[in-house]
């Protein structure tokens, strides 16, 4: 439900918002683009084709002469005869998409460009769209306390501070909500001076892409939704279906060693790894939360995770180039409280600390390996503001889910759960990749249906394991 860095979860990246000088401020009557290489920092000097415009939106929808804030919104215009537009939405929340044009021209799912104009956008809170950083509390719990303890000290401590950081701007902070970007969405549209839109989001946006359709389905041209979040937006059930789908990677992982034990030599059967992977995580000398990020990895990881808990069986220590950390994201990609804000405005399940610690031994009871590591239970721990629940509905645009077999961020449950709430048709791709639909052949999927606005029940295959490597 974001941009991933690699961990057992969703984003963990903040940075500070520079603001441009003098930006291009539009209003839904008129547009005036520039370079977004002027307007926006650190981005390619040599990018000729992306052009960026700030468009001026309400804080409050149900205010609209009252107070406003400015989205940043780019686009690259179609190569070919024109069809219309497509808007874009990577995820998050707190994920912006000002860049999306650009990269989806570098997939495999480029010819969605050819027909149409590409919109990106960075939602309302986000980067260069008003966005707000929190300075966080780093202090830790007393080493003396207890696991729960220090469980709880840190859920107040972020508490405390989301809580101070709301109180700074109460009015804009609650009026960052899925619908009220959907809304902004739809103001786009209109200064686009389009009847309707195409849309393609992935992961946090395809929850976007269903409120949109949801409030504005007459505007919708067709619309694509990749790696689908569940229809409930409960952060309790999201890291039980997270961490489920992790602890399902271990297993397979372990069956996969098992019939490789000529190379590993750790077992010639599941139980049997299952087992002496547990062990070897128990010694005293290893770091268990590291070496349980490399349980449950990736299958295009596999081969490399395998040598790697060679290495740890045989004595050898884990090196720098053994870690699973991501590059970090510039500025305008990625504002962390902008996440916090949307998640826990409309979050449902329990803000208790003593419920969510019952939850988290039941679940580490039942998945030894990742119960342990969700992170999303404990996130709105004294958020000052109550939640209001997504309400998506069926609409009668044309609708193209896209579900991944094996995935952990996004389960595949939640593609079906989705597709029963709202309709469309479900694409399975057969393999464990967050929103890879772009990044594999597949993709030409995508670009027949917003050519055609043919949909797809089937399934394609994703990226193969690759061959094993004698570590």
């Amino acid at each position: 439900m974001a941009v991933m860095i690699k961990k057992l979860v969703g984003p963990v990246v903040a940075g500070l918002v520079l603001v441009p000088s003098a930006p291009a401020v539009a209003s839904a009557d008129t547009l005036h683009w520039r370079p977004c290489r002027e307007i926006a920092n650190e981005w390619p000097a040599d990018d000729d084709r992306s052009e960026c415009v700030m468009l001026t939106v309400p804080v409050d929808y149900a205010e609209p002469g009252g107070r406003t804030v400015e989205l940043a919104v780019s686009r690259i215009k179609a190569t070919g005869r024109r069809d219309g537009v497509i808007l874009l939405n990577p995820g998050g929340p707190g994920a912006s998409g000002l860049d999306m044009p650009r990269s989806m021209l570098q997939s495999k799912a480029a010819g969605i460009g050819v027909h149409h104009d590409l919109i990106g956008f960075s939602p309302r809170g986000v980067g260069l769209s008003a966005g707000k950083e929190c300075p966080g509390d780093y202090t830790q719990p007393d080493p003396a306390l207890s696991d729960k303890e220090k469980e709880r000290f840190k859920a107040e401590r972020d508490g405390r501070s989301q809580a101070r950081c709301a109180a700074d701007d109460p009015a804009f902070v609650r009026n960052l909500t899925t619908p009220n970007i959907a809304r902004d969405m739809d103001r786009i549209r209109q200064a686009l001076r389009e009847k309707k839109i195409g849309y393609y989001g992935t992961s946090w946006g395809t929850a976007l892409g269903a409120q949109y359709r949801t409030l504005f389905d007459q505007n919708v041209d067709k619309m694509l939704l990749d790696s689908v979040m569940a229809p409930d937006f409960d952060l309790t059930a999201i890291d039980r279906g997270q961490m489920t789908a992790n602890e399902n990677h271990f297993h397979e992982f372990a069956a996969w060693i098992a019939r490789n034990d000529d190379v590993y030599h750790f077992g010639t059967t599941a139980p049997e790894i299952t087992q002496a992977l547990l062990d070897l995580r128990a010694r005293p000398t290893i770091d268990r939360g590291r070496v349980d990020y490399i349980l449950i990895s990736l299958r295009a990881d596999w081969p490399k995770s395998a040598a790697k808990l060679v290495k740890l069986r045989d004595g050898a220590l884990l090196g720098p180039d053994d870690g699973d950390d991501g590059a970090p994201l510039k500025d305008w990609e990625f504002t962390r409280f902008q996440a916090t804000a949307v998640q826990c405005n409309e979050s449902t399940g329990t803000r208790d600390f003593e419920t969510i610690w019952r939850n988290r031994l039941d679940l580490i009871a039942k998945l030894p390996v990742s119960g342990g590591h969700g992170k999303y239970d404990r996130r709105c721990v004294g958020w000052p503001f109550p939640a209001t629940p997504w309400q998506f509905t069926r609409g009668i645009s044309p609708l193209q889910l896209v579900g991944h077999s094996y995935e952990a961020v996004t389960p595949i449950a939640w593609a079906r759960e989705m597709r029963e709430q709202i309709g469309g048709a479900l694409l399975t791709v057969e393999d464990d990749q967050h929103l890879s639909l772009s990044k594999i052949p597949c993709a030409a999927r995508a670009v027949t249906f917003f050519d055609t606005g043919k949909t797809s029940g089937d399934s394609c295959p994703g990226d193969p394991i690759p061959p094993v490597v004698a570590p």
